[in-house]
C-alpha cells in the first residue's frame, strides 16, 4: 500500500493543475469581456470562484498554491 503522504503530495499535484487550468479558463474567459462578451463575465465569475475553492484545497492539504 502507497504511503498516505506520497499519495497526498499526488493529489495535492493534480489539485495545483487543475487549478492552473481554471486560472487559463478565466484568463480566456475576461479576454472575451473585454472584446466584447458580456456573457463571458459570468463564466468568469464562476471559474475564479472555482479557483479559490481549489486553492483553498490544496492549502488544507499542507499545499501551496502555484502562481
Amino acid at each position: 500500500m502507497p504511503d498516505p503522504s506520497l499519495r497526498l503530495d499526488e493529489l495535492v499535484q493534480q489539485l495545483r493543475t487543475v487549478e492552473e487550468a481554471l486560472r487559463d479558463l478565466a484568463y480566456d474567459r475576461l479576454q472575451a469581456v473585454a472584446d466584447g462578451d458580456d456573457e463571458a463575465a459570468a463564466d468568469e465569475k464562476r471559474l475564479l470562484q472555482a479557483r479559490r475553492a481549489v486553492e483553498r484545497a490544496i492549502h488544507a492539504l499542507g499545499g501551496e498554491p502555484s502562481f
